[in-house]
């Protein structure tokens, strides 16, 4: 989760499109604050801007591209509740894998059972008495 913050490449969950959204508004309240306080430092709130809105849409193409469309598609007036509130595509799209490892092929060579085979139990200590 979260890796590449600033990168348009790839897939994303929604949890972590939500968390992006959230973490966005809480930064853009902070740097509004800033600039709206009269200090010197306003024209920093401007610069603070950038960052900001480069993560929001880094983000919201990534998501755009787990619902299998263009990034171009969160300019869509409302489309945000889409991000938020739709299912991925299952599988591999042309954006990449799924974020949720889910229709990922199977191999059975891999797969570790959590319980022990009765193979592999030594009977040690185990004494079998009939009576």
């Amino acid at each position: 989760m979260f890796r590449n913050l600033f990168s348009f490449e790839g897939r994303i969950r929604r949890t972590e499109y939500g968390i992006s959204f959230i973490i966005y508004v809480i930064c853009y309240v902070v740097v509004l604050g800033i600039m709206k306080s009269g200090t010197g430092i306003a024209g920093a709130g401007v610069l603070g801007m950038v960052p900001l809105l480069w993560f929001l849409w880094s983000q919201g193409a990534k998501r755009c591209h787990d619902l299998g469309k263009s990034g171009w598609f969160q300019i869509i007036p409302f489309y945000v509740f889409v991000l938020l509130f739709a299912e991925g595509q299952a599988g591999e799209n042309q954006y990449g894998d799924n974020p949720k490892g889910v229709n990922a092929p199977f191999d059975s060579a891999d797969y570790q059972s959590p319980f022990p085979s009765p193979q592999n139990q030594s009977t040690e200590g185990f004494s079998e008495t009939k009576e």
